[in-house]
């Protein structure tokens, strides 16, 4: 159960100068922030369970041009993002997406066939327009996207409809109990156990292994982390995470690994290696 509940356990001063435990430390893998396709077409991830909280999305960018800077903006984002060539038989082996874009900007008639190809399928995957200023006169409803973007938006708008593109999903109803390589969330009762041994765990202690428990071996950056576990309104520095994640690892005791650090990138949640072999995967039961 928790210990403190609903109170900030961060602890300013000495204790957040420590260095983060890299005892552990991991190779960088090449794609770090990109899941492998689990699917012949990409499917929602879903980040978090309130899809109001959507911060960190997965975006699979769609264009034939020959850069991937299709929407700056994204530059100055936490949001992973992926590029393929914009065409369709390359969908079947993209990576897991949260949003779908289609560049437009240089080939109205080819970016409405491949929105209403990407319709044809059923999938429920918020599907976004890049466009310039020029081409949104030729938009109407009959292209099946769900907003469109010019290319030229700032930061804060294009990560607005991001938000509420990827909030507005309908997503079947989940169960409040997590388990991953051992570890069992409950999130009905802010409980956490690690085979069998129940966790003594502060308010974001708890919300840290809850988000990273959800989503094992994706690695996230500590300014997502503290985007995800301690929300827009924190204004404390990144060295929290580090903090709290040295604490998550003493009171996991011999099972600390399950919290792996990525050598200058943040952390992710380890599934063992047999349980991969196995093909386990984060289940709510």
């Amino acid at each position: 159960m928790l210990a403190g509940q609903g109170q900030p356990s961060g602890q300013h001063g000495a204790h957040e100068r420590e260095q983060p435990h890299d005892d552990d430390a991991l190779p960088l893998p090449a794609h770090p922030l990109i899941l492998p396709c689990s699917g012949p077409f990409p499917r929602q991830a879903r980040i978090g369970t309130d899809p109001w909280r959507v911060r960190v999305a997965q975006l699979l960018i769609l264009t034939s041009a020959d850069n991937s800077d299709v929407l700056p903006a994204l530059a100055l984002l936490s949001h992973g993002t992926h590029v393929i060539p914009a065409q369709p038989d390359r969908l079947v082996t993209a990576p897991d997406a949260d949003l779908l874009l289609v560049d437009a900007r240089s080939d109205l008639m080819a970016a409405k066939l491949l929105c209403q190809i990407l319709r044809s399928t059923g999938s429920t995957v918020p599907l976004l327009l890049v466009l310039t200023e020029g081409g949104l006169a030729a938009v109407s409803p009959d292209w099946g996207v769900d907003d469109v973007i010019l290319e030229t938006a700032g930061p804060a708008e294009v990560d607005a409809r991001i938000r509420l593109a990827a909030g507005r999903v309908p997503r079947p109803e989940e169960s409040a109990t997590i388990r991953a390589a051992g570890v069992i969330i409950d999130e009905d009762s802010y409980s956490a156990k690690v085979h069998g041994r129940p966790l003594d765990l502060t308010y974001k202690e708890f919300e840290l292994l809850r988000f990273l428990t959800a989503h094992p071996s994706r690695v996230f950056t500590r300014e997502q982390l503290l985007s995800e576990v301690w929300g827009y309104d924190y204004f404390g520095g990144t060295r929290t995470v580090d903090v709290h994640v040295r604490r998550l690892r003493a009171k996991l005791g011999d099972q600390e690994s399950l919290i792996g650090t990525v050598r200058n990138v943040g952390y992710r949640f380890n599934v063992q290696e047999q349980d991969g072999a196995r093909g386990i995967h984060p289940v709510r039961a």
